[in-house]
């Protein structure tokens, strides 16, 4: 068994953080396909998608230069 390198667990990391940014963009989507009742739920799922991609920017900067 391997010990895992910081690139490694970068790479797996934004795969999580993008999923889950997938995640909710499609949930606020479902929301808005529900009509009326679910416009307020849609608008909070795509703020928490728009959150989801500065996170993901944020730890890319983070990782600028500190990778293998």
């Amino acid at each position: 068994m391997s010990l895992p390198t910081r690139s490694e667990k970068y790479l797996e990391l934004i795969e999580h953080l993008r999923k889950a940014q997938e995640a909710s963009a499609m949930m606020a989507h479902l929301e808005n396909a529900q009509g009326q009742t679910g416009t307020l739920l849609a608008k909070g799922w795509l703020g928490i998608s728009e959150l989801m991609k500065q996170i993901i920017y944020k730890v890319t900067e983070l990782t600028k230069g500190t990778l293998q």
